[in-house]
């Protein structure tokens, strides 16, 4: 079926999966195969007064809702928008839309709410407890005037928010603000490696092709981060959306050789030291989780070289924790403006996801442009312009050229561009020069570093 926008994608019965999305005609690598709005989505309590109710970018200067006192928006245009929808939170959002139109078909919906999974019939002793708790809740908090909705119907979209909401991020990417459900895309089965990957720009959610689609083809996206064993993942993925996935890269343990990788040669470490090393990470990685919620980023620089100084002699340059710890190193160190030991951690740390990630997944895209800013403000400007030229062309399909944080990068491509001309013309001119600009200008790579990994779109229960 199709409907409203929808033409180029049909639901279907995916063999061992249920309901799924398949390709009506080709999609090329970046091509938007649709864009979707949320059907309701709520903003995060933190965050009300600086990010908009309806399109979610944040904004010096909000215009508080004059009716409920809580509601911020951009703009009058933006209020109007959300007048309906901004008085409850997500689960009453649902029921009030569904109060306004009815549970059938929205406009430019393939689904209803009605249909979607909410894998109650799964929920473990302790779920089913949190789920009474939610629902009664809800009913205090429902106003007794409008549409009551049975305790059956009610579980149903508290289920159906746990298996499939989506985390809105601010405009830029960096940020997570919000949750939202978007019934077309929850009809987008898992594989870990997709040929889509889901974007939030301009208030909207797209579905991009990260390789050619051919008509007919099954639309699956990621639903969990990559950079895990596929043991790993498929914990993850039984625990937060009940089922066990059967991908080919889960199958066939791919990649996970590299993640685990340990050195080779004549100076092969024991399995015991391996064992070793990576309890040793473990208990490294809960420190610094630690040491950044207290902020004291001096100690989580000293704890991630006393690590690597175990790690190096025993793990591969691709074993997952290394990689975790030489991102967080060369953030950590950036924030703190040590650029040149900053540059030479990220780019490890590239080289190994280059050799583990899909070559068009966002993840990677946005790790290769931290790793060029870097490398920039460290002065390592060929270094620094090839990265960034290398981020752009992954984020020209996986973002596309309309969003916040490609225009950005275009810009700086461009500002590193310029400055390679005249470093190749004339290298102790460049050098001058960035010295004297530095002088006037403190340099601030990135905002304070967050014990949050960059936002992922799958919305993940507590």
């Amino acid at each position: 079926m199709t409907k409203g926008g929808m033409e180029s994608v049909e639901v279907f019965t995916s063999e061992g999966k249920g309901r799924g999305l398949k390709a009506q005609k080709e999609f090329l690598p970046g091509d938007v195969i649709f864009a979707e709005p949320a059907y309701a989505a709520v903003v995060f309590d933190s965050l009300t007064h600086v990010i908009c109710h309806t399109c979610f970018k944040r904004q010096e200067r909000l215009h508080r809702c004059g009716q409920c006192k809580f509601a911020y928006y951009c703009d009058r245009t933006c209020q109007r928008a959300a007048w309906l929808n901004h008085k409850n939170e997500l689960a009453a959002r649902i029921m009030w839309k569904m109060e306004r139109e009815g549970s059938g078909l929205s406009e430019g919906c393939l689904v209803s709410i009605d249909d979607l999974q909410n894998h109650v019939e799964n929920f473990g002793e302790e779920e089913k407890k949190d789920l009474r708790v939610d629902v009664e809740s809800f009913l205090e908090f429902w106003p007794p005037q409008s549409q009551q909705f049975g305790m059956q119907y009610i579980s149903h979209i508290f289920g159906v928010i746990n298996c499939n909401a989506f985390t809105l991020s601010d405009q830029r990417g960096l940020q997570a603000v919000g949750v939202g459900i978007f019934p077309n895309l929850c009809q987008a089965n898992h594989d870990c490696w997709p040929n889509c990957t889901v974007i939030f720009n301009n208030g909207k959610i797209e579905l991009r092709a990260l390789s050619k689609i051919s008509p007919g083809d099954e639309l699956t996206v990621s639903y969990v981060d990559f950079l895990n064993v596929s043991e790993e993942r498929r914990r993850q993925l039984k625990k937060q959306y009940y089922f066990d996935c059967t991908c080919e890269h889960c199958k066939k343990q791919i990649k996970d050789d590299l993640m685990l990788a340990v050195k080779e040669g004549d100076n092969k470490p024991s399995a015991e030291m391996v064992k070793e090393v990576i309890q040793f990470s473990k208990d490294t990685l809960e420190k610094i989780n630690k040491a950044r919620l207290e902020g004291v980023y001096h100690e989580v620089v000293k704890l991630c070289r006393d690590c690597l100084k175990k790690q190096e002699p025993v793990l591969g340059d691709t074993n997952l924790y290394l990689l975790r710890i030489l991102s967080i190193a060369s953030e950590v160190l950036s924030y703190l403006q040590m650029f040149e030991e900053a540059a030479d951690y990220a780019k490890r740390m590239v080289d190994g996801y280059m050799k583990i990630y899909h070559p068009n997944n966002a993840q990677l895209g946005m790790a290769v442009m931290r790793a060029g800013v870097t490398h920039w403000h460290a002065g390592l400007i060929e270094a620094g312009h090839g990265m960034i030229c290398k981020a752009y062309a992954i984020l020209l399909i996986t973002h596309g050229p309309s969003h916040p944080i490609t225009k950005d990068l275009e810009v700086m491509r461009v500002q590193t561009e310029m400055e390679l001309r005249m470093f190749q013309q004339n290298e102790f001119m460049y050098y001058k020069m960035r010295e004297a600009a530095l002088k006037n200008q403190k340099i601030q790579v990135m905002p304070e570093p967050s014990n949050e990994t960059a936002p992922s779109l799958f919305h993940k229960k507590e």
